[in-house]
């Protein structure tokens, strides 16, 4: 029984540490006109230290070819790590 005790405990630790990382782990920024996808992401990465991050609304992601989408002038635009 202690064995599951301490597994649970470690568990918890383990996720209580993940959702406070996850709550600091987000930018937020608009664009003027003509900024493309290709600079959202490398301002992502670059300012979270990752190529693992992802923009909330969907507004820009990979395929081929690289990052597009399609982002508008004057919107708030949020990315966090995963």
């Amino acid at each position: 029984m202690r064995v599951f005790t301490l597994l649970f405990i470690a568990i918890s630790n383990v996720l209580a540490q993940n959702t406070t990382c996850s709550q600091n782990s987000c930018i937020s920024f608009s664009i003027s006109a003509g900024t493309g996808c290709d600079w959202m992401c490398s301002y992502c990465a670059n300012n979270l230290g990752t190529n693992n991050y992802y923009f909330i609304d969907g507004v820009c992601s990979y395929q081929s070819g690289g990052c597009v989408g399609n982002p508008q002038a004057g919107v708030t635009y949020t990315c966090c790590s995963l």
